[in-house]
């Protein structure tokens, strides 16, 4: 089917993936933790948005021009670290009034729109994520498929879907059970200050990271 092989090896490879905790997954349980339900899943939404448009950039070439250009590459991987600093120490120095605020409401300090774009942008500014694709999917599309762009897309839209279908019970299990401590001030602004060490370490990471 469409020159991909292996489908089940795929599937069951992507879901190991997808089951690895890492920084997308301490992001949803922080923001599950802060938000409850509706932030998790935003939190997953955006994720996965991050990451769709990799795929999509992978399908039609970009990502490839990213492995092979130093200074594509470099710009993306200083725009993406600089990013994540940035939101990073943004929480670290949040003030102690803003963990305190009943984060349900509409007027909240932490709106479903910043989460959404911050787990978006955290993948979409992050190079290694576009280097994954494509090390990642073209494994499983055949030498001799007539359409390598369509298997390539349609492998990463599997994958996405399986993982956002477990990124969505990660959300649904931290909201539920943090439900009971949810509304200490205390404990959202260390969740708070924990997502922003983790922005800040991703960042350095990144500004590190060199393309094989």
């Amino acid at each position: 089917m469409l020159g991909i092989h292996d489908l089940w090896l795929f599937i069951l490879s992507g879901l190991v993936l997808n089951i690895t905790p890492g920084p997308d997954t301490a992001y949803i349980v922080g923001r599950s933790v802060q938000l409850g339900w509706r932030g998790g899943s935003t939190a997953v939404l955006g994720i996965s948005s991050g990451c769709l448009v990799h795929v999509f950039a992978g399908s039609i070439g970009l990502s490839a021009l990213l492995a092979t250009s130093a200074a594509a590459f470099t710009l993306l991987k200083w725009a993406g670290a600089a990013y994540l600093c940035y939101i990073g120490v943004t929480m670290l120095l949040s003030h102690p009034h803003e963990g305190a605020a009943d984060p349900q409401t509409s007027d909240g300090p932490i709106p479903l729109g910043r989460v959404f774009w911050q787990g978006a942008l955290t993948n979409v500014l992050n190079p290694k994520v576009a280097l994954f694709f494509l090390a990642f999917l073209p494994q499983f599309v055949t030498a001799e498929a007539p359409h390598k762009a369509l298997a390539f897309l349609v492998l990463g839209l599997i994958f996405i879907f399986n993982g956002t279908l477990w990124c969505l019970f990660i959300a649904a299990f931290a909201a539920r059970t943090a439900g009971g401590f949810r509304q200490s001030g205390k404990v959202r602004l260390w969740v708070n200050r924990g997502l922003g060490g983790m922005f800040v370490y991703l960042g350095a990471r990144i500004a590190m990271f060199q393309a094989r």
